[in-house]
């Protein structure tokens, strides 16, 4: 395994982070504390989740993966060996959270770590992240910005004092932003500065083969300010992995099982995703692997989040740390992302 500051703290995280959006949906309570076990033997220190998991967010499952979570800390007593993060919900269609009004404000976010910790079994979170911004702007698959003159969002101002807040009392170590833009992440690191507050030391952002957004505005950003991105979907819902090809269907499938997700499965995507596979196949690699080496590797980020829904999947996907690819498979990666770029945003 490799190990890579956190920002500009002294935590060290695992190259790999353990995802854990399918606990509770997808995935039992058994199954998940078997993902941590495997996750633990091979080094990864570093876990993910939200009080929104599991994915798809339903009223019926809310809170469940923090949950599940807990009781392996509580069964296991191995918090200290983990670094351990969650995010708090901002404003969107979800009527389970908070009276169908979570905002990034004082009252929200104060009572979303509430209820995290305790469902955590836990008295303190490593990293606190934001898991969408509370203004409206262009994230999850939105590429261009649409202004809206009469957005009523909380201001980071406010966001920034209760976040610091919390970090003053000991119950946030260090605080991280999720689904930002560039303009978001500037801003929100100027502010912490100017205010003498804590600053955001990390941002969790989709990134993979079929989707290199951040290159174009946060990259910079995220080595220049040392605020590393923790990659999520590094395999597209598992489209690199090439088993949804020549319309297969996968009966345990999240394409398959949740229409939200169509968005890694448009023909741009398809086509994109078949040309990754005959590339990774032409050098006798694994697609999967492929997929998740080449995001490992990238100079901006900080740890690579991997979910699984069978340990099968979770031990590969967990081998590709010791993957490293060569010049030609590089090259070969570049040259489809210029004739595709970014087909899945």
């Amino acid at each position: 395994m490799q190990f890579r500051s956190l920002g500009k703290t002294d935590i060290s995280v695992s190259a790999i982070c353990l995802g854990t959006m399918t606990w509770g949906e997808q995935n039992t309570q058994a199954q998940a504390f078997e993902q941590i076990r495997l996750a633990k033997d091979a080094a990864v220190n570093f876990i993910d989740t939200a009080e929104m998991y599991p994915v798809p967010p339903r009223g019926e499952t809310y809170t469940r993966t923090e949950s599940i979570i807990g009781e392996y800390f509580k069964q296991y007593g191995d918090r200290q060996d983990w670094v351990l993060a969650s995010k708090v919900a901002g404003p969107g269609r979800m009527e389970h959270i908070r009276d169908g009004n979570p905002r990034l404000d004082r009252r929200n976010i104060t009572a979303a770590l509430e209820g995290s910790l305790k469902r955590l079994n836990t008295d303190y979170l490593d990293l606190y992240q934001l898991h969408w911004p509370d203004r409206k702007t262009n994230f999850f698959g939105v590429l261009g910005y649409q202004h809206d003159a009469d957005d009523q969002s909380t201001a980071i101002e406010e966001t920034l004092d209760v976040l610091d807040e919390l970090v003053k009392a000991g119950k946030v170590r260090h605080v991280g932003l999720s689904n930002e833009t560039p303009w978001g992440t500037q801003r929100f690191l100027n502010l912490a500065q100017t205010r003498g507050q804590t600053r955001a030391v990390s941002i969790q952002n989709p990134y993979s083969l079929l989707n290199r957004t951040f290159e174009v505005g946060l990259a910079e950003i995220a080595i220049r300010e040392q605020i590393g991105l923790l990659a999520y979907s590094p395999l597209a819902f598992g489209v690199l992995a090439g088993k949804y090809l020549n319309g297969a269907r996968p009966a345990d499938g999240r394409l398959t099982l949740f229409d939200r997700f169509q968005r890694y499965n448009n023909p741009q995507a398809v086509s994109a995703t078949a040309q990754y596979v005959a590339l990774a196949r032409e050098h006798g690699l694994d697609p999967a692997q492929m997929a998740l080496a080449y995001v490992t590797s990238r100079p901006f980020v900080t740890s690579n989040i991997i979910g699984a829904t069978t340990l099968e999947q979770l031990t590969s996907n967990l081998a590709s740390i010791d993957l490293v690819l060569s010049d030609e498979a590089i090259a070969g990666i570049e040259a489809i992302h210029v004739k595709q770029p970014n087909p899945a945003p």
